[in-house]
């Protein structure tokens, strides 16, 4: 089976065919002042239309590597398909750009075809949590552990970090990844798709209801995911992106210039309908 980076990379492909794709305008980084607090996690990527896609910074030296002198300099005025390869092709730095660039790709797309995705109802991408869910949390969402607790779930956390592993309060937290297999219902940040472990964990997840990943980098094409069973992808819709910039340069919260957005598998229209719509759209612009 094809892996999901490549499988996004071919719809990017498949996006480019159809017409031109606007070129890569910019890089936009946290600064270091930004460092060590939740506003220093992502970098974002502006097409020459405007089009903005997220995407995690903090896997290994990848922020070192993107503040290097020269490191950006070539990229503006790129055509966005060849850096979104990169996302398939690369690791680091290369591989953080192209999903940022498959991200504002996809954003290009929904607004071509007039494609706004739902507002998130909540934190916990629409997992519908009930006494007698056993939900499986890869990786620690400390603000969400009250709420999923409140719905009567029991709880268990997949991390990495050691020092955190260990029995609390009606929850757990584990080092074990085949804890997965006695949940029927899965929350994930979307860093596994650019750390490239999603379909391992999918595969620990198998017999699960649903399965969310949630987080602002989770602004790619769902159609791969939900193939392999990925039920909903919340991520983030900016709305105002001169504010947003302008935050994220500073170093300061930018989510107010932003909403959440749940696309499900349920409701979304899929790729070849948007496209189909993003043409004929194209078509009738004046």
């Amino acid at each position: 089976m094809s892996s999901v980076a490549s499988d996004l990379v071919g719809l990017v492909d498949r996006l480019a065919s159809r017409g031109p794709v606007p070129a890569v305008r910019a890089v936009h980084l946290p600064p270091p002042a930004a460092d060590g607090t939740r506003d220093g996690e992502f970098c974002a990527v502006e097409l020459e239309d405007g089009s903005l896609g997220l995407s995690f910074v903090l896997l290994g030296d990848t922020l070192a590597q993107l503040r290097a002198p020269a490191s950006l300099e070539a990229l503006a005025g790129m055509p966005a398909p060849a850096l979104a390869r990169q996302y398939a092709q690369s690791q680091g730095a290369p591989r953080t750009l192209g999903f940022a660039t498959v991200n504002a790709l996809t954003r290009h797309l929904f607004d071509r075809a007039g494609y706004l995705p739902p507002a998130a109802g909540g934190s916990i991408g629409d997992l519908d949590l009930h006494a007698g869910d056993h939900l499986g949390m890869v990786g620690l969402f400390p603000p969400l552990v009250k709420q999923v607790l409140a719905t009567g779930a029991r709880l268990t956390v997949l991390e990495l970090r050691a020092e955190l592993a260990g029995a609390r309060e009606g929850w757990l937290v584990t080092l074990d990844a085949g804890e997965l297999a006695r949940c029927n219902k899965i929350l994930s940040t979307s860093t596994v798709l650019l750390n490239d472990t999603l379909d391992a964990l999918l595969e620990r997840c198998r017999h699960a209801q649903r399965v969310a990943l949630i987080g602002p980098g989770a602004g790619c094409l769902p159609d791969p995911l939900f193939a392999r069973g990925v039920t909903s992808l919340g991520g983030t819709w900016v709305v105002d992106a001169e504010a947003f910039k302008t935050a994220l340069h500073a170093g300061q919260p930018w989510g107010r210039f932003a909403r959440k957005v749940l696309l499900s598998r349920e409701g979304y229209p899929g790729f070849d309908r948007l496209l189909d719509a993003a043409h004929t759209h194209t078509k009738e612009s004046p």
